[in-house]
């Protein structure tokens, strides 16, 4: 059985995303993405809108489902 959307491993992705933006997407294994968001967010809290980010990558963690 793999781990789809709604699962016990992307809720717990979306709550790290939650307090750290790209957080989710490390425990997800998924560097990259997890390092564009956090930069992109760290970029953006400077003009206030690092929430946008910070949301997609919640979001973006949540609803992840591997390819197989």
């Amino acid at each position: 059985m793999s781990a789809g959307q709604g699962s016990a491993g992307n809720v717990l992705a979306a709550i790290c995303s939650l307090f750290i933006p790209g957080l989710g997407q490390l425990v997800q294994g998924r560097f990259w993405i997890a390092l564009v968001m956090f930069v992109l967010a760290a970029i953006l809290w400077i003009v206030w809108l690092g929430w946008i980010i910070h949301l997609w990558s919640i979001l973006d963690a949540a609803m992840f489902k591997p390819k197989s």
